[in-house]
């Protein structure tokens, strides 16, 4: 009767020791599981500027409007779309960097759909503006496509899509990896 008492209890030890062992080989796979999930940031490819969120290239290449937006495209990114004063002296930076001056260069404001209505590519609400004096005036028929740094206080113009400027592209960093 000893024997089988003795024997039951090493088997329920036995029972309870491997129990525990799968219980703590569970906990500590959970553990490194949890270790894989922690939340990193996404950061701008090699070559962008990243600000708030979004991730600006300026391109001096000069193509019209259309074949730079095609471009950015290309880089899963729209010619830039500008949200705030602070983004335009951050895009203009990028561009004085790049060149020593304040050049004029395409970003993604078009009013070729319709006219006296701009919209940005990226599709984003288009809120704040910074044209020039009298602009945008559609002067000569045709200009539809916005450049930036434009005369001497650096605004904005409409002008010809057809026109070869270098350009500024735009994306949005999609919040985090796993």
């Amino acid at each position: 009767m000893k024997i089988l008492t003795v024997s039951a209890l090493v088997c329920a030890l036995m029972a309870l020791t491997t129990a525990d062992a799968v219980q703590e080989a569970e906990a500590t796979k959970d553990q490194t599981d949890q270790r894989q999930l922690v939340k990193r940031p996404i950061y701008c490819p090699s070559g962008w500027s990243r600000f708030r969120g979004r991730c600006f290239r300026y391109i001096p290449r000069a193509m019209n409007w259309a074949e730079a937006e095609k471009e950015c495209q290309s880089m899963n990114a729209n010619l830039a779309s500008v949200h705030n004063i602070e983004e335009y002296h951050v895009i203009q930076r990028l561009i004085l960097t790049a060149t020593h001056g304040y050049k004029e260069a395409w970003i993604g404001g078009s009013d070729a759909q319709m006219e006296g209505t701009w919209q940005w590519s990226d599709g984003s609400r288009l809120s704040y503006l910074n044209w020039c004096s009298e602009q945008p005036d559609n002067n000569f028929f045709g200009q539809d496509c916005l450049q930036m740094n434009h005369g001497g206080n650096n605004c904005w113009d409409d002008t010809k899509c057809s026109s070869h400027l270098p350009f500024v592209c735009g994306k949005e960093i999609n919040g985090f990896l796993d």
